[in-house]
């Protein structure tokens, strides 16, 4: 067997292996990539955020065609059944595919299709569906296998009404009851579509509050929300069972519950996908949920072996993980990667409203006796969101009461997801060029969105002065 050498190789062709393999190859490494599935892009483009965010735009869509007065007076009304407005998200997946495929193919990156399995911790052996084999070595590996749904071994996920995050996206008819357990980003993300669409929704959290991980007045403003919506949230409960019926789906928690809706769709936990790799060869040793443990610059326990994206845990966003896949493949390199890379990471949920985030939250900032003061912007009195119609949300600044530096930027609403990018861009700037100043002293465009950064920077600018 030819055993083909390369400086780099990367296992995954999700966002953090494009990013390393990009970043690799820019720099005149020869990189070559590793994919198990018949076209690239991974799981964010085939099964998780592409399909799942192309669904939620044209579910919005016709909700807000549905509640638009002028529609409604015409007699005019849209009821498209689930596989119809899955379908849409197609045309966006071979657009994302082919777009990523000509990214190997314009920097000389071959693809190797087939899993992967480390023969010693420099060679690898690449395995297709006909059992095809291709050997190739390298100084260097970076891991960027992702994740997928935990699915524990007593629950019958062959059910067909019982659904992880993955499977839920082929589902043959709109049922108008659902059952989501868990409720981390992906089961409030779904939570939003289906309630969209008219579902009944009982939403199962494990913890005491929806997303604790983000500021405690957004969590509050999004559990709010989602109540005025009609999702019934179920806080600190424990899944026991799923009783799987012709007809329905009994889901049993320990507190004695029983939830009887047409399907389940289990989306608590994620399991990396690091069985089949061999890593027990090279002395890597996955947690017990698949996760890969490494230190601040990526490397896992063998110093060449560097891991990236949703297989390391949190964040397990898109994102992070294309940046971390950058930050892995400077470091192979040679070259000191920027921190703030890795560390000023946004979060983005697609919730209806969005919400997003970077920085500090309050609860942060109270714990390190850091003397803040906050700002908000009410989405309700700006002119955009009164001309769009979409008034729920909020702009909300932290800031530091002395120097006036931007700590934390939170925000909940349409179009949360790109509003946030520019109190990112001011945050990343040196004093004093970060400071509450910069939106004060900024003109804005009317009537936009982005004025919510003027009102709140002015709403907390008058707290303090």
């Amino acid at each position: 067997m030819e055993d083909h050498h390369y400086d780099v190789v990367v296992i995954g062709t999700g966002p953090g292996g494009e990013g390393a393999a990009m970043q690799a190859a820019k720099h005149g490494k020869s990189v070559a990539v590793v994919e198990r599935a018949f076209k690239v892009g991974g799981s964010c483009t085939h099964v998780a955020t592409i399909p799942s965010k192309a669904l939620r735009f044209v579910i919005f869509q016709m909700t807000e065609a549905n509640s638009n007065k002028v529609f409604r007076e015409a007699g005019v009304s849209f009821r498209l059944e689930f596989p119809d407005l899955r379908k849409t998200a197609k045309s966006v997946i071979d657009q994302q595919v082919e777009m990523r495929q000509t990214f190997y193919e314009r920097n000389h990156v071959p693809v190797y299709r087939g899993q992967g399995c480390f023969v010693d911790p420099y060679t690898l052996d690449v395995v297709d569906e006909e059992e095809t084999r291709h050997r190739v070595s390298a100084d260097s590996f970076v891991l960027a296998v992702g994740s997928r749904p935990y699915r524990p071994p007593d629950v019958d996920f062959r059910h067909p009404r019982i659904f992880d995050n993955e499977t839920i996206l082929n589902l043959s008819f709109t049922p108008q009851s659902i059952t989501i357990y868990g409720a981390g980003i992906i089961g409030c993300e779904y939570a939003s579509i289906f309630r969209n669409l008219g579902v009944k929704v009982n939403l199962v959290n494990t913890r005491d509050k929806l997303l604790e991980f983000l500021d405690d007045e957004i969590t509050d403003a999004l559990a709010y929300h989602m109540r005025e919506r009609g999702v019934l949230i179920r806080h600190r409960e424990e899944f026991l069972k799923a009783e799987g019926h012709d007809d329905c789906v009994i889901t049993h928690l320990k507190s004695g519950k029983q939830l009887k809706t047409d399907v389940l769709l289990y989306a608590n936990g994620r399991t990396g996908n690091t069985d089949k790799m061999g890593l027990d060869k090279i002395g890597v040793v996955p947690d017990s949920r698949g996760n890969l443990k490494v230190n601040d610059d990526f490397q896992t326990s063998m110093p060449h072996v560097y891991a990236v994206g949703d297989v390391i845990g949190y964040p397990s966003l898109a994102s992070a993980a294309y940046v971390q896949g950058r930050y892995a493949a400077l470091h192979i390199l040679g070259q000191a990667g920027d921190r703030t890379m890795v560390t000023n990471i946004p979060t983005g949920i697609y919730t209806s409203p969005e919400i997003s985030s970077i920085g500090q939250t309050e609860r942060q900032l109270t714990e390190a006796k850091v003397p803040y003061e906050v700002g908000h912007s009410l989405f309700r009195s700006l002119a955009r969101a009164q001309i769009t119609g979409q008034t729920t949300g909020m702009l909300k600044l932290l800031f530091h009461r002395e120097t006036l530096e931007v700590l934390g930027v939170h925000c909940f609403g349409q179009y949360a997801t790109e509003i946030v990018h520019i109190g990112q861009a001011v945050m990343a700037q040196p004093a004093p060029h970060n400071t509450l100043m910069y939106f004060i002293n900024a003109t804005f465009n009317y009537p936009t969105m982005a004025e919510a950064y003027r009102v709140a920077a002015l709403n907390g600018y008058n707290r303090v002065c």
